[in-house]
């Protein structure tokens, strides 16, 4: 009772700091709302209602939800979704215009109009879900309590029979033999003799030993450099059905990079590769260094690095970066914008552009023009990179009958290619929070386990509704709050590792669990006979017990020595073999389930005869 209200007080505990650190993402700022005159007024972010709007200016928090109608700024949204990389926002779709409450905006300026009224926005929604979401039981769990529940009414029932019983039988002895032998009867079968006998008969051997279980396999994934913050959640690895993977961060590195250089208007790669090359030497981005690289592979002249040059930074406006030198202009920077830069000097737009554009479109990737002055040489093939050796570890998996879902946020064509490059077996694009949680939901209503990973504040909700949610170090602190595993190494593959401390986790619990009730069964066998061992019906007692009495004391005393001996194999674990569930159940019933009957009995004996010798039956 004390052990299942303290893990209860825990869950209570986690569930409130999951909720506290999504709250802390909901920070209360000061907004510069504009009036219908078009006057700025400084007012607290909570005042703000919908169809309010609001002036933003480089290094502000955005006080709330909202879209935006006028400008064009880079917001990091690292906070909610965990990507480092800036997001473009600007009028127009619904995803480059809506902009989240507690994302800071980088660049330029903005005029937001509020879409949510205070405690309706993203966060609200994702604490909601957070305090709304319970961790189920696992089936193994489930089938232990029962079977506990079970051999407990069994014995309730046992003892609760044996006073009519005896005192029928003491009935028979004081008429047919003598009132002494019924008495002496009597007094074995006594309510302090019965509530003793129950206390020695219930089951509490694997019951105890849970927590050191638990531990073990918190112990074991800390090798692993995971930490999980409950041993439940280790073991339901060994049971995990289903894998969610955030894209962002899990499957892919976060950063897109340059992949491929596509050649058009005429220009030959090593013409473009120079350009590009020109274009990005003072971009020190993880793309720009990445564009850099691929150039020199390909033969671009490293020279130029020396040559006298002038910067020309990213801006949101203008959407492309690049260098002026020697006269020249080397840009790259988004399609659109290098067509309209190109067309303002007097250059055309030719078709293979738009081809090269479409190309990358279809592969899910993000296409940057490269032109230099009114002359467009080609595009760059930025991709998202998945994180080597994948793909092998999800085949592992696969073998293992885990199935893997990548969850993301991209439209349906990049998000096919991630997962076809990556090797899962289903993926869902343009996925939202409340997607993920339905997600899960639906396989946990069909009978199984699933494991989500993620590191983004939006993945909070669905790493605390997963039987085993595991966060990546290098997310956000709401998803680690949320979820019942951080991993200080930020890789999701480490999942098949866990899965196996899970099974070996099964395992020793499905050991421990025989070994208890045969040793229950074998202490019932050992002591009721004691209880009617009275005078002529004396055969009964083949142990040789000295006296009700002792025999209970004896049981009770092995009770609590039985536990300390067997927490060492509950630490160390049973050995894990790749054994099919019969070969499991057959080698647990030779070994644990005989070993469970035999030290009983001997035990008993051995105390009783102690008990015995000093006196004290």
């Amino acid at each position: 009772m004390l052990f299942a209200n303290f893990a209860e007080a825990i869950a209570e505990g986690r569930g409130k700091a999951q909720a506290d650190a999504l709250r802390s993402t909901r920070s209360d700022t000061i907004a510069r709302k504009i009036l219908a005159d078009g006057s700025i007024e400084s007012v607290s972010s909570t005042a703000l209602g919908r169809g309010d709007r609001v002036k933003l200016l480089a290094g502000d928090v955005i006080p709330a939800d909202g879209e935006v109608i006028e400008g064009i700024g880079s917001v990091d949204e690292s906070a909610i979704t965990g990507e480092s990389a800036p997001v473009l926002k600007q009028p127009g779709t619904d995803i480059a215009s809506s902009v989240t409450g507690g994302t800071r905006l980088l660049s330029d300026e903005l005029t937001v109009r509020i879409t949510q009224d205070p405690g309706q926005g993203f966060i609200d929604r994702m604490i909601s879900l957070v305090e709304g979401a319970e961790r189920t039981k696992t089936p193994n769990e489930i089938a232990l309590t029962v079977l506990l529940a079970v051999l407990t009414q069994v014995f309730l029932i046992v003892v609760a029979t044996i006073p009519p019983i005896g005192n029928y039988i003491a009935g028979f002895l004081e008429t047919s033999l003598s009132p002494a032998v019924a008495n002496t009867f009597r007094a074995g079968s006594s309510i302090a003799i019965l509530i003793s006998l129950l206390v020695a008969l219930i089951p509490t051997t694997i019951g105890g030993l849970l927590s050191a279980i638990g531990i073990a396999g918190m112990d074991r994934v800390a090798q692993f450099n995971v930490i999980a913050t409950s041993g439940r959640a280790v073991e339901a690895c060994g049971d995990v059905n289903t894998l969610l993977l955030d894209k962002t961060g899990t499957i892919t590195l976060g950063n897109r990079l340059a992949d491929e250089f596509i050649p058009a208007n005429g220009h030959n790669l090593e013409e473009l590769a120079q350009v590009c090359l020109a274009a990005s030497l003072f971009d020190e981005t993880p793309e720009g260094r990445s564009i850099v690289t691929l150039a020199r592979n390909l033969g671009a002249n490293p020279d130029i690095d020396g040559q006298p040059g002038e910067a020309i930074p990213f801006s949101a406006r203008t959407r492309m970066s690049g260098t002026d030198r020697d006269g020249e202009e080397y840009r790259k920077g988004a399609v659109e914008a290098i067509k309209g830069f190109v067309r303002s000097r007097g250059g055309s737009v030719p078709a293979s552009l738009d081809q090269a554009q479409e190309r990358v479109s279809r592969l899910g990737g993000t296409p940057l023009a490269v032109c230099r002055g009114n002359d467009i040489y080609g595009v760059i093939y930025l991709k998202d990179i998945v994180k080597p050796g994948l793909k092998e570890r999800f085949d592992q998996l696969r073998r293992m009958g885990v199935k893997t879902i990548m969850l993301t946020g991209d439209n349906q064509i990049t998000a096919s290619v991630i997962a076809a490059e990556a090797g899962v077996d289903d993926f869902i694009a343009e996925a939202t929070p409340e997607d993920k949680i339905e997600v899960i939901r639906r396989e946990q209503s069909q009978g199984k386990l699933v494991a989500m990973t993620g590191d983004g504040t939006n993945d909070a909700p669905a790493l605390a509704q997963a039987n085993v949610g595991v966060a990546m170090n290098s997310g956000t602190q709401a998803a680690k709050e949320a979820a019942n595993m951080v991993d200080l190494d930020s890789d999701p593959t480490k999942l098949i590792d866990l899965v196996t401390i899970g099974k070996q986790l099964l395992i020793t619990r499905g050991a421990l669990t025989t070994f208890s009730v045969a040793n229950d069964i074998a202490k019932y066998f050992a002591i009721i006979p004691t209880i009617f061992a009275a005078a002529g019906i004396g055969a009964l007692n083949i142990m040789g017990l000295k006296s009700a009495q002792s025999a209970i004391v004896s049981a009770l005393i092995y009770n609590a020595l039985i536990i300390p001996v067997l927490i060492p194999l509950a630490l160390k674990g049973v050995q894990f073999r790749p054994l099919t569930a019969d070969q499991l159940l057959r080698r647990n019933i030779l070994i644990y389930g005989v070993g469970g009957v035999i030290a009983p009995f001997i035990a008993i004996k051995i105390i009783d005869e102690i008990i015995s010798a000093i006196g004290l039956r």
